[in-house]
């Protein structure tokens, strides 16, 4: 029997509405991935690189061990070495603009640059516990964190620094201040400490968990993540009321849980995470869901620095850095 002439116009609206969602959804389901592109860049050094940081989207810096400084201008087309003053473990590096900078290590280390890095001189602190980190919110008043439990605090660009008390005595491996009140640290056995009053007083916030927690990073008073050892993921949604244990499932090919080592978030949605044997993972939904974690690089990964939305760097063993687009 004939087939009516609507029934064939039916017919092929219908196969041309197939054809093009056969097109794009191959499209949408891989744009996660297809969007990033990484490249390795060429490092002056084969030292453990801890921490990586660009204030903008040329200037950037990475220390570690050995004391060990680098710098680049051009956005890590070629970087320097430059004299640190130190050959101990420089564990972070933070730049509250492109002035003013500090670096912390092994020892009690902190030092400081006022133009750039151009000269660093060391800061005197009354600790000889590690120093693990630093965050300034403004030029003036910042934290750095520590071993034992360690917490300092200043407000005169690190003229003068005075201990708060943390009441631990668990290693602070990082701590991330949205303004000059409001703080977030986090370290060994699970811990995590806050503080709405500039550190005058500090409480701790369970997650439930004795994993050791590398990272935080809060995009807004509300939101935040932290990261630790065989894939420890916590968010939470409430400022650190409550943590959410999202960690990270082992996957199809991996034979362990990777230690994950630093989260940033680009905007509210788009974030990053960083960690053993090279391995990134990316969320596109403020962490509802996060990618399978892709091999960057032969190294493991402890630093994470992203200058916006469209540029990243990470940094790790063996001197690794690598660059990271984020197609638009």
């Amino acid at each position: 029997m004939p087939v009516p002439p609507h029934m064939v116009r039916i017919r092929l609206r219908s196969l041309s509405v197939l054809l093009l969602v056969a097109l794009v959804l191959p499209q949408l389901a891989s744009s996660s991935e297809a969007d990033v592109s990484t490249t390795i860049q060429a490092s002056p050094t084969k030292s453990t690189l801890l921490s990586i940081q660009f204030p903008t989207p040329q200037q950037g810096w990475a220390v570690g061990s050995g004391g060990i400084t680098i710098k680049t201008i051009d956005g890590g087309k070629k970087w320097k070495r430059v004299v640190s003053g130190t050959t101990t473990l420089l564990t972070s590096v933070f730049f509250a603009d492109v002035s003013n900078g500090w670096v912390t290590g092994a020892g009690g280390w902190l030092s400081r640059t006022t133009n750039g890095g151009e000269v660093w001189s060391r800061q005197a602190v009354d600790t000889q516990q590690p120093l693990y980190a630093v965050s300034f919110p403004s030029s003036n008043v910042g934290w750095v964190v520590g071993g034992g439990g360690t917490i300092l605090h200043t407000t005169d660009q690190g003229q003068h620094w005075r201990e708060q008390v943390s009441g631990t005595t668990a290693a602070l491996y990082a701590v991330q201040f949205l303004d000059e009140q409001k703080g977030t640290i986090v370290g060994a056995l699970g811990t995590i400490l806050s503080t709405s009053d500039g550190g005058a007083t500090w409480s701790a916030q369970g997650t439930k968990s004795a994993a050791t927690l590398f990272d935080v990073f809060f995009t807004d008073a509300s939101n935040g993540w932290a990261v630790g050892n065989a894939g420890a993921l916590f968010q939470t949604t409430d400022g650190g009321s409550t943590w959410v244990d999202q960690t990270l499932p082992c996957g199809n090919t991996c034979t362990k849980l990777t230690d994950l080592l630093k989260v940033r978030f680009t905007n509210q949605k788009e974030g990053w995470i960083v960690g053993e044997r090279g391995t990134l993972y990316r969320t596109t939904d403020a962490g509802l869901t996060w990618s399978d974690g892709k091999t960057i690089a032969s190294a493991s990964l402890f630093g994470l620095s992203f200058s916006d939305g469209e540029s990243g760097w990470a940094s790790g063993e063996n001197g690794t850095i690598v660059h990271l687009h984020i197609g638009r």
